[in-house]
């Protein structure tokens, strides 16, 4: 059992409910929240409907980064009402242009030994600060802010140990696509990873948020480093040398699994279509010629990368095939290469310049060409996610997509270095950042935020009442998917749909609308004649984004149970807090007894998960019975149970 880790530390040290042993429900306080407005407004619309007055968390942050295309009044309408919920519930809040929510908060917010529950997957970034870091459904994170404990069960602690030197061309994002090489996008389900090792003292804050913050590909609860002198530098150049605290792993820290990566040996790593663990050396895709690169996202767009990039570009120009990006991660980043002639660089290369935002990376605007090659900085790059269905997106270290940007094709940095005599530059933190908070709106004083109204534009609709789980359960299978179904599949984002986050009526729509176009008119039909939906998927069904609208869609839509053979963490829990029973396969071969259409029945359902009982589904149609098995713990059946976690936590607040 783990013992004297940091991730082992913070969890103790906030522990509500529950023994620290692997696989064990726990309960730990919450510090701070973080929301995006792609998933903040249903949250707050969540938090207001559970009744409170004021956020109980030591410290929440509301961020604009998602929903940045504002071509009619949707997006604008949900900003208004996330400025004034903030105001009235005593919320910070990032304004538009401001910064993407995971950079800015490990530049202004982020505490080492802290707790925060984020309504976005890529949360762990903060980990990059020693801080225990959670992505969670948007009602998770409503409820932590309502003062309620999160509930996970007992991750195992993996420690990464770094030995070794990292050759030049060499990156923070080589190591994380080293281990999503090792272990594939499930091989961190239910695990903390936490760094350690001679190796951590060559990574600055800057660069262990790209480990971090790509860490939640592997599909693992969190990624954490200690917090050393490194990260007391850095919260020093931040003006915040006072929140730092030494978090480091006892000398014989013991961890549930240990993982060595000798960074001497790594060499530049790139992945390629259509998933973070297709990775390869660069070296073996040298040659595909690129139409588009970008860099940026929440992976890889602060100070460090953006100099060393513009420092590779000096004197030289983008290939004129291809079309160049950059996109800052904060305000603070966009200032400090704008004060230091970095900016000047990449326009002087013909760069375009993209807002601080996520942009790209969630298919909000910078689309590739029909067909066309793609080559990033980012996290992700599951089929169809840049907005255009056929494009080959590949993902690489920002030093990776400017050689290539400037030949044309994708290049091994080393070779290109070697034949442009470029050296290899160490970037230095600077004794000070330009803070930023300009765009940052402090929560206003007791009396005057009573006072605030809060906004409501047309496309801003309320939850619906959900009813509690029945005991009999008559549906009909409305899909059949395969492994590594991810939430993008189940409920896209892009620039058409991202805006209909706060209309569950308008955004049901689209349920799996690029997978199965009929599968909305499917589930009407089924619901006219009495029956229930249930989906049926494979290995590790609802990875990647934390987002809660593919549980809450499809359970508006009539789906109560998804039968697969393993389920990621956050899509996991999302279907338990929306009423929806995530049941596994006993036996896997199972899963090819079903067909599109057949009639199940599943009687005493409620009695079996409340006895802990294993749940028999018959297939009417074919005449089987089949066997299933769940992984719940006492408090999600009761959430179940009662219809979902907005009845429980409501239930519950009201006595």
């Amino acid at each position: 059992m783990a013992w004297g880790t940091v991730a082992y530390k913070i969890l103790k040290s906030h522990l509500v409910e529950g023994k620290l042993e692997v696989g064990e429900e726990i309960a730990i306080r919450i510090d701070q929240t973080l929301t995006q407005d792609a998933t903040g407004t249903m949250a707050y619309l969540e938090l207001e409907a559970m009744g409170i007055d004021k956020v109980r968390t030591e410290l929440s942050v509301s961020y604009i980064d998602h929903n940045m295309l504002q071509t009619d009044f949707k997006n604008p309408d949900d900003h208004k009402y996330l400025m004034s919920v903030a105001k009235r519930f005593g919320i910070y809040l990032s304004k538009p242009g401001n910064g993407i929510c995971h950079q800015v908060h490990v530049e202004r917010f982020a505490k080492p030994g802290k707790t925060l529950l984020g309504s976005d997957s890529h949360t762990p970034t903060s980990g990059g600060v020693g801080m225990l870091a959670i992505g969670a459904g948007g009602l998770d994170v409503a409820s932590a802010m309502a003062g309620e404990p999160f509930y996970l069960k007992m991750p195992k602690i993996v420690g990464v140990k770094l030995i070794g030197k990292m050759p030049p061309w060499v990156t923070a994002k080589d190591i994380i696509l080293e281990l999503l090489r090792r272990l594939s996008v499930k091989g961190g389900l239910g695990k903390i990873f936490e760094y350690f090792g001679e190796g951590i003292k060559q990574l600055s804050v800057p660069e262990r948020a790209t480990i971090t913050n790509m860490g939640a590909e592997l599909g693992a609860t969190t990624s954490i480093f200690p917090s050393d002198e490194i990260t007391r530098e850095y919260l020093k150049a931040q003006g915040r040398e006072e929140d730092w605290v030494e978090l480091l792993p006892e000398p014989n820290a013991q961890y549930d699994e240990v993982i060595e990566i000798n960074l001497s040996e790594l060499e530049p790593l790139i992945a390629k279509p259509h998933s973070p663990d297709n990775v390869v050396p660069v070296r073996e895709v040298e040659g595909i010629k690129v139409d588009q690169v970008v860099i940026g996202s929440c992976t890889n767009s602060s100070f460090v990368d953006l100099t060393r990039s513009a420092k590779i570009l000096e004197g030289k120009k983008i290939h004129p095939d291809v079309i160049f990006a950059v996109a800052p991660g904060s305000k603070q980043a966009l200032e400090l290469i704008t004060q230091n002639g970095v900016l000047l660089t990449f326009l002087k290369a013909g760069a375009r310049i993209l807002e601080s935002a996520c942009g790209p990376c969630i298919g909000m605007g910078f689309a590739p060409p029909s067909n066309g090659v793609s080559l990033r900085s980012f996290n992700r790059n599951f089929k169809g996610r840049s907005g255009t269905p056929d494009a080959k997106v590949y993902l690489a270290s920002p030093e990776v997509c400017v050689v290539s940007a400037i030949r044309g094709e994708i290049t091994d940095p080393r070779r290109f270095a070697q034949e442009t005599k470029t050296p290899w530059i160490k970037v230095e933190m600077p004794k000070r950042f330009p803070y930023g908070d300009e765009a940052i709106i402090e929560p206003l004083p007791e009396e005057e935020r009573k006072k605030v109204k809060i906004y409501r534009g047309p496309n801003i609709k309320p939850l619906p009442e959900f009813d509690p789980l029945p005991d009999t359960l008559r549906a009909k299978v409305s899909l059949i998917v395969g492994d590594n179904i991810t939430t993008d599949h189940i409920m896209p984002a892009g620039a058409k749909i991202l805006p209909l986050r706060s209309n569950l009526y308008a955004i049901s729509e689209y349920v799996y609308h690029y997978e199965d176009p009929d599968f909305v008119r499917r589930m009407k039909e089924l619901k006219e004649e009495g029956y229930f939906g249930v989906i049926v998927g494979g290995e590790n069904y609802g990875q990647g984004s934390s987002r809660e609208h593919a549980a809450l869609a499809p359970r508006f839509l009539g789906v109560r149970v998804v039968l697969a053979k393993s389920f990621a963490r956050i899509h996991h829990a999302n279907l338990i807090n929306f009423g929806i029973v995530p049941l596994e396969f006993k036996n896997e071969e199972d899963y090819e007894k079903f067909s599109l259409g057949d009639e199940i029945l599943i009687e005493n359902l409620r009695g079996s998960l409340k006895g802990g009982k294993e749940v028999v589904l018959k297939n009417l149609t074919t005449g089987e019975e089949i066997t299933l098995t769940y992984n719940l713990t006492p408090k999600q059946v009761e959430v179940l149970l009662e219809g979902g976690k907005l009845n429980y936590v409501k239930n519950k607040l009201n006595g």
